[in-house]
C-alpha cells in the first residue's frame, strides 16, 4: 500500500474562506503541496507555520498547460508511491478542487489505476462570489468555459457565460476575438479580479472591443458576458437557422412555403446546385456565400419537411453526416494514416463497400454501377459510369483505343445522317460519339463537365466580342456576311492570347 492522498481547496481567495477543519487536515498532513504560490490564502498558511512546496517551478519547465498539469500530477502520484503507509500527503489548489482543476481530474484517474487512497475536500470555488459579485442566478442558463479553449461554437448567448482561466491579456485577446464572431463589438462585458479578496477586488464594466485593455489579469481573473434573448446574437447559430425554417413552414408562417412539397421545390434544388458551381466557376466568394446559403436553404426545407412527418430532422442528417465522415476516414480519424490523397481515395472506397456489408449488401448482389443519381446531367453520369467500370477492368488500356473508338463512332454518325436515318436513330450515334468523347475526357484526368464548360465560358466570351465589334458599327448580326463574322472571331481569338 502507499500513502493517501488528500485534495484541498483553498477557495476563490478570501482566507476567510478556509475553514478550521481544512486548516487542521492540513496541520495534520506528513507533506503539503500547492499548485501555486499565486493564492492569497498561501500567506495564511506560511503564517500558520506549515511546511510548504509549490509547484511553481513546472509551469516554467513546460511548454504548454496540459504539460503542467499532466507533470504535477505525475509527481504527486511519485510522492504517494515513495511514501510509507499510512503517510498523508495535501495537494492544495485554488477555489474548489472539483471546478476548472484539471489536475484533479488527472489525479483521479490515475489513484484508481494505482490504487493510491484519494480525498477531495471541497473549498468555495470562485463560481460562488461570481453568483454574488456579478449578481446573476445560473438557474436562468449559466455556462461556464476555458478561456485556453473557447471558440464561437462553444458561445450560447442566451445563457449567462463566465469564461475562466484569463490569465493575462494575451489570453484576454484570444477570448475578444472568439466573442467578436458573436457578438457585436461594443457588447457591454464584465472582467473580475479577485472577486471576494478584501482589498484585492476590482470589477470593470467594458465594451468588448476594450477587454484586452483592462489591467491586472491574473490567476483569479474571469470575465462575464451577460445572457441576452436577442435573436439577432443568433445569426450565426445553426439551431437559430432550423428555428426559422420551422417558423417558416408552421400554421403561423408563410402561406408559401406551408404549401410546399419535395417534388414542388424540386426543380429549386437542382437550380441553386448549378447556381453554386457558376459562382465557383466565376471565382466569386461573396456571390458563392450567397448561393450556398440558398443551396442550405433547399436542404432544411426538405429535412423539415420530414421532420414535421416525423421519420427525420435536419440533426440527424447531420448525425449520419457525421458518422459517415469518420467512419469512412480511418486514415485520419484513426491509426491507418494515408501517405497521399490516391491512398486516401481506395481507403474512402474500402470503407464505402464495408459499409454496404453492414446494410447486408454483399458484393455478388450489387452492381458495379450502383451509386449514380439516376437523375444527374447525362455528360456526367457518363462519366461516372466509366469509371465505375474502370475499376471493375472494363477500360481499354491506353487512349489510343480512346482515339479509335471516336473515329468509329464518328463515322456511324456521318454514315446516318447521309442515309437519312430516322431521328432516333441519328440521335442515338450521336450520343456514342459523346459517350466515346467521355472516354478521352477519363484517361486524360479531366472531368468532361469541365471541360465543356470551360468551352461554353469561351465560346460566350468570343460571341460577346463580334457583338461588341458590330455594335460599335451600329450593326448586327443580319447585317455582315460569313465572311466577316469569321473575321471578328479570329480577332476574338487573337485578343485572347494577347490577354
Amino acid at each position: 500500500m502507499s500513502a493517501s492522498l488528500t485534495i484541498i481547496g483553498l477557495g476563490s481567495g478570501d482566507p476567510d474562506q478556509l475553514t478550521l477543519g481544512m486548516l487542521k487536515r492540513m496541520k495534520q498532513a506528513d507533506k503539503i503541496y500547492l499548485r501555486t504560490n499565486d493564492h492569497p490564502v498561501v500567506a495564511v498558511l506560511q503564517e500558520q507555520g506549515l511546511d510548504i512546496s509549490s509547484f511553481d517551478h513546472v509551469y516554467e519547465e513546460k511548454d504548454s498547460f496540459p504539460e503542467v498539469y499532466e507533470e504535477i500530477a505525475g509527481l504527486l502520484i511519485n510522492q504517494a508511491r515513495l511514501a510509507a503507509q499510512g503517510t498523508e500527503i495535501v495537494y492544495a489548489v485554488p477555489g474548489h478542487p472539483m471546478v476548472a482543476e484539471a489536475t484533479v481530474g488527472i489525479l483521479k484517474r490515475r489513484c484508481a489505476i494505482e490504487e493510491i487512497e484519494l480525498t477531495i475536500l471541497g473549498g468555495e470555488s470562485f463560481l460562488d462570489e461570481a453568483f454574488i459579485r456579478l449578481g446573476f442566478d445560473p438557474i436562468e442558463g449559466f455556462q461556464l468555459l476555458d478561456a485556453s479553449s473557447i471558440g464561437p461554437e462553444s458561445l450560447q448567448p442566451r445563457l449567462h457565460t463566465l469564461i475562466g482561466q484569463v490569465y493575462d491579456t494575451f489570453t484576454a485577446s484570444d477570448v475578444k476575438l472568439s466573442l467578436m464572431e458573436i457578438y457585436p463589438d461594443d457588447y457591454h462585458v464584465i472582467v473580475g479580479h479577485a472577486l471576494g479578496v478584501t482589498g484585492e477586488e476590482q470589477i470593470f464594466h467594458v465594451p468588448l472591443y476594450e477587454l484586452d485593455r483592462v489591467e491586472g489579469y491574473g490567476n483569479l481573473s474571469l470575465v462575464y458576458v451577460p445572457r441576452n434573448e436577442d435573436d439577432n446574437l443568433r445569426r450565426r447559430s445553426f439551431a437559430r437557422l432550423h428555428e426559422i425554417v420551422d417558423i417558416l413552414r408552421s400554421p403561423e408562417g408563410c402561406p408559401w412555403d406551408r404549401e410546399q412539397t419535395h417534388q414542388s421545390i424540386r426543380k429549386n434544388l437542382i437550380e441553386e446546385t448549378y447556381e453554386v458551381i457558376e459562382t465557383i466557376d466565376e471565382d466569386d466568394p461573396d456571390h458563392m456565400k450567397e448561393e450556398l446559403g440558398d443551396l442550405l436553404l433547399q436542404i432544411l426545407l426538405h429535412a423539415q419537411m420530414e421532420e414535421e412527418l416525423g421519420t427525420f430532422s435536419v440533426y440527424d442528417v447531420i448525425e449520419g453526416l457525421h458518422d459517415k465522415l469518420i467512419f469512412r476516414h480511418p486514415h485520419v480519424f484513426g491509426e491507418n494514416k494515408a501517405a497521399d490523397a490516391e491512398e486516401a481515395l481506395r481507403n474512402w472506397d474500402q470503407m464505402k463497400a464495408e459499409e454496404k456489408k453492414q446494410k447486408g449488401i454483399e458484393d455478388g448482389q450489387a452492381s458495379a454501377l450502383d451509386g449514380i443519381p439516376r437523375d444527374l446531367p447525362a455528360l456526367m453520369k457518363a462519366y461516372k459510369l466509366q469509371k465505375k467500370a474502370s475499376k471493375v477492368g472494363f477500360d481499354w488500356d491506353e487512349i489510343s483505343g480512346v482515339f479509335d473508338k471516336i473515329e468509329e463512332e464518328l463515322a456511324e454518325l456521318r454514315e446516318a445522317v447521309q442515309q437519312r436515318q430516322t431521328t432516333e436513330e441519328q440521335q442515338l450515334e450521336l450520343g456514342d460519339l459523346l459517350f466515346a468523347t467521355v472516354n478521352a475526357a477519363r484517361f486524360i484526368g479531366t472531368d468532361p463537365e469541365e471541360a465543356l464548360s470551360l468551352t461554353n465560358r469561351k465560346f460566350i466570351r468570343r460571341f460577346e466580342y463580334m457583338e461588341e465589334r458590330l455594335r460599335e458599327q451600329s450593326r448586327g448580326f443580319a447585317d455582315a456576311n460569313l465572311e466577316e463574322l469569321e473575321a471578328y472571331w479570329q480577332a476574338a481569338k487573337s485578343s485572347e492570347r494577347r490577354d
